[in-house]
């Protein structure tokens, strides 16, 4: 029979959410577990993942659309299968209550007939029943598809301390990337289940908030499973109480120097945070002067807080003493962003056959091109930028060089998306422009300029660092003047760039200085033929060192 699938309620504020991007189409097949779509609540977007397995047959938001909580969302059933009744709203109007009563009808039809189950579920039953009233057990979450493992880079909460609904607990380790992870609970962090620096399997144990007082420590984390079923049942208790703590809990978030109240809603106040924005500067233009999220968006700091703001940063480093003549070494434990860069690279490098062109170019076009766009106002282009412009196009004529190797077959991607390499404090991250060859130059110096900062800041989503299916690295502005790369894979190729350098060229017949700039390509020989390479070099160059025709 179909299942019926509504809007979930992804947090305890929820009312709403709005599909951001549909990961499975009508028709597809879906197995349990796997990614349905991504969906926006009013605190992230947040990946939601199918419960059963079948075929998709019906998609009942499109995206981009929003729908309250527990309005029909998919259907997922037999292929053929005929879905007018669930369509019609006998379905989709099955309440969770329901659903409940269905499911306990059919486990009590099951117990009669075994007897092992009964005893399972009073096992079951009265470890739950170890659980006080109240608290909220929160595992390690996972926050990629790929992650099997998280690494707590740092708690910013400690135990004890008061936890309001949308606050940062800890900053995570994923094998992509270094995440918050805030709370959708409020109340007193009575645990921690992992220290910073420790490692944990998704699904154990991270945390426990509940009532301050509370005596957990009967809960272990071998035991976050049963846990979760009795939060269920404190959590009807306290849905009955969320409609009027909502408003309160929404708009209570911190006062001003001089004892004021700011009403700020949770998702206002997390953006305000990430960008270091003072609350008692803000103008609120929601219902009696509370801030929402358009309000920081909007927020133009004054000079006095940038001042200020710019001298909190400062902060002098300390080296630490080493006497002369003494041997030693300081050690730093691996990170597991840099564990999976190791793990990846070496994969590359040792299954991948790496061959490598190096082309110089010619880049006196190219500088006065750059320099006439720049001149014009609100305009910054970069040579970083004329690359990624070129190389996109340049993948256009050589759709081969697109392309990746997939054991027993060749995939040649007729879309080309940009992977940039930038460089952050624990190793090296590839966010990914997407559709590049359709974008301007200066979209393209936005939108880079947009993802390596968020690189940097840790702020930036495993789907901004997947998909690529070609790659830059650049490290011309360090003046290196020649390199070569280890291939991101799946991708088949990438493109090293170096410096520009003043040298003597010969122009004309004559000895004249010059500028040019060594380019080298490493290329997976399993899909990259030399020849083929080369040509795509060729193309390159030409655009290169003509930028007019790049902006035909």
């Amino acid at each position: 029979m179909a299942e019926v699938i509504n809007m979930p309620r992804l947090s305890d504020t929820m009312e709403e959410g709005v599909v951001a991007k549909w990961l499975k189409q009508k028709g597809d097949k879906v197995e349990e577990g796997d990614i349905l779509a991504e969906i926006e609540t009013d605190k992230a977007t947040m990946e939601f993942e199918s419960f059963y397995e079948g075929v998709l047959l019906h998609i009942g938001v499109e995206e981009g659309e929003t729908a309250p909580v527990d309005q029909l969302l998919a259907i997922i059933g037999e292929e053929g299968e005929d879905i007018s009744d669930q369509l019609n709203g006998s379905g989709a109007s099955e309440s969770k209550s329901d659903k409940e009563d269905k499911k306990s009808s059919e486990i009590d039809n099951e117990e009669s007939n075994d007897e092992e189950k009964t005893d399972e579920k009073e096992e079951s039953s009265s470890d739950d029943s170890g659980i006080p009233e109240g608290v909220e057990i929160i595992t390690m979450p996972r926050l990629s598809d790929t992650m099997e493992e998280g690494t707590v880079a740092t708690w910013l909460k400690q135990e004890g301390d008061t936890i309001e609904e949308g606050d940062i607990l800890a900053e995570i380790e994923t094998d992509k990337a270094t995440m918050e992870f805030e709370s959708f609970y409020s109340g007193t962090l009575l645990k921690i289940g992992v220290a910073e620096g420790e490692t944990a399997k998704v699904d154990k144990l991270l945390a426990i908030i509940g009532p301050e007082g509370t005596d957990v420590s009967g809960i272990s984390g071998d035991s976050p499973k049963a846990s979760k079923a009795e939060t269920k049942s404190s959590k009807e208790e306290k849905d009955a109480k969320a409609d009027t703590d909502k408003e309160e809990t929404s708009s209570k978030s911190s006062t001003t120097s001089d004892g004021k109240r700011i009403f700020v809603s949770p998702l206002a106040k997390k953006m305000a945070e990430e960008k270091g924005i003072d609350l008692s500067e803000v103008d609120g233009s929601g219902d009696n002067g509370r801030i929402v999220k358009k309000d920081i968006e909007n927020f133009k700091p004054s000079a006095t807080s940038k001042k200020e703001t710019a001298q909190t940063n400062e902060a002098p480093t300390v080296q630490p003493y080493v006497p002369a003549g003494e041997e030693s070494f300081e050690e730093t434990k691996n990170s597991q962003m840099r564990k999976t860069i190791a793990k990846r690279l070496g994969e590359s490098k040792f299954s991948a056959p790496h061959y490598y062109l190096t082309v110089e170019i010619n880049m006196e076009h190219a500088m006065s091109s750059r320099s006439q766009i720049n001149q014009m106002p609100d305009v910054k282009v970069s040579y970083n930028d004329m690359v990624i412009k070129a190389a996109a196009m340049a993948l256009r004529k050589h759709p081969q060089v697109n392309s990746q190797w997939d054991g027993d077959k060749t995939k040649v991607a007729n879309h080309i998306h940009m992977g940039v390499a930038v460089a952050v404090d624990e190793g090296l991250l590839v966010p990914v422009l997407k559709f590049a060859d359709q974008m301007s130059l200066t979209q393209i110096g936005g939108n880079v300029k947009s993802l390596a900062g968020k690189a940097r800041n840790k702020k930036i989503t495993p789907d901004e660092m997947s998909g690529s299916t070609f790659t830059v690295s650049n490290l011309g502005m360090f003046g290196i003047t020649e390199f070569t790369s280890i291939i991101n894979q799946p991708n088949s190729s990438i493109l090293s760039i170096g410096a520009i350098v003043e040298k003597p060229v010969v122009k004309n017949g004559e000895i004249v200085v010059g500028h040019t700039m060594k380019v080298t390509m490493a290329n997976d020989h399993r899909t990259v033929d030399g020849a083929t390479g080369a040509q795509f070099l060729q193309t390159f160059k030409t655009y290169m060192e003509n930028p007019v025709t790049m902006l035909a």
